[in-house]
């Protein structure tokens, strides 16, 4: 076979060149028309145009330059089968439907963590990248069955690899899958107000291993997300708003009734505290020197520093409105009551009673 054409040297590279400046011309076509796309059509047409453009190119070459009979008989004294070259050609099919399936893959990840505020671009990435990886590795076993290749050797050894890894790192393996859950799960957000275990404060930091918190002293915990998902979590500022609870004592002789709408009264005007739920007062038990009242009052977007503020404003309203009132808040007290003796108490003295020192 020989071209049909025949071409000096120079009209060759200039040929040469015009090919490659019309595929040029076309990825930036493609590019103009990749962007007006849809998202998941873009890698479907990116990896189809690319393949098309990159053979018919490698073609035209090939004839151009006359060398398509020296290709041929390379692959003929390499006796390469037609049977061979349809698996390759199947096999590299596979592998683009692969590659534009992790474009799809990607796309659909990010849509999907759009709507969560929750979940960062990195922890976006992070799942990317463990899904392509399992991608490639399912479709790489998947390759390696079609060329009727054994895979018991490799398996095995897979197996005992990962039964060594999972020993060893057995930890950080249950963060990270402990990770994923608090990710799709989402007991708290960035910048929530949480309590997790004895623990609490802010969530500064959500990765795939470990929770960081921000202390209310300053301190930054890390917590491993194996032990923040066995344990309880308190979301304060989940909700958006938050009941604090002070408690106040006043006399057994004093009027309860009057003391409530006292106390209540005292704190319902407060900035720091919201109108709505109104603040209540509640009888919650009866104390060693006080009936003891509990006031509840709410606060919207929690945090400590409002927790804080609230509780001292309304220690303050109802301690200034009970000494207005005349209401008494006792102090602890105790009664000590003795018991006379009669004859007094006996004193032993040596040699009584015969006894003598030895």
């Amino acid at each position: 076979m020989s071209v049909p054409w025949a071409l000096g040297g120079g009209a060759r590279l200039t040929a040469t060149a015009a090919i490659v400046a019309v595929v040029a011309a076309t990825v930036w076509l493609g590019c103009r028309l990749w962007r007006r796309q849809s998202a998941r059509s873009r890698h479907v047409l990116t990896g189809v145009g690319v393949a098309a453009v990159v053979g018919l190119g490698g073609m035209t070459v090939v004839v151009l330059w006359g060398v398509e009979d020296a290709v041929l008989r390379e692959l003929s004294r390499a006796q390469v089968r037609a049977r061979v070259l349809v698996r390759v050609a199947i096999t590299m099919g596979f592998l683009a439907v692969v590659y534009v399936g992790t474009g799809v893959l990607d796309d659909a990840l990010d849509r999907f963590t759009d709507g969560h505020d929750g979940i960062t671009d990195h922890q976006t990435e992070v799942m990317f990248r463990i899904l392509q990886i399992t991608l490639y590795i399912g479709a790489l076993i998947v390759i390696l069955g079609f060329w009727n290749l054994d895979l018991s050797g490799l398996l095995i050894g897979a197996g005992f690899a990962g039964i060594v890894l999972g020993m060893a790192a057995r930890q950080t393996l249950g963060s990270v899958i402990a990770g994923l859950v608090l990710m799709f799960s989402r007991p708290f957000e960035i910048g929530d107000w949480v309590q997790v275990g004895d623990k609490q404060g802010i969530v500064t930091d959500i990765t795939i291993v470990n929770t960081r918190l921000q202390t209310f002293d300053g301190e930054y915990v890390m917590l491993p997300n194996d032990v923040v998902g066995s344990s309880e979590i308190v979301n304060r500022s989940r909700k958006g708003r938050l009941r604090v609870h002070v408690s106040v004592g006043v006399d057994y002789e004093t009027d309860v009734e009057h003391a409530m709408d006292v106390a209540k009264d005292a704190v319902s005007d407060l900035d720091d505290v919201l109108s709505v739920p109104r603040p209540q007062v509640v009888l919650s038990s009866f104390g060693d020197s006080a009936i003891v009242m509990d006031v509840r009052v709410w606060i919207d977007k929690p945090s400590s520093r409002r927790h804080w503020r609230a509780q001292t404003a309304v220690i303050q309203s109802v301690k200034t409105a009970f000494d207005d009132a005349g209401i008494k808040i006792p102090f602890p007290q105790r009664e000590i009551a003795g018991r006379a003796e009669t004859g007094g108490f006996r004193v032993h003295e040596p040699g009584a009673d015969g006894e003598t020192d030895d």
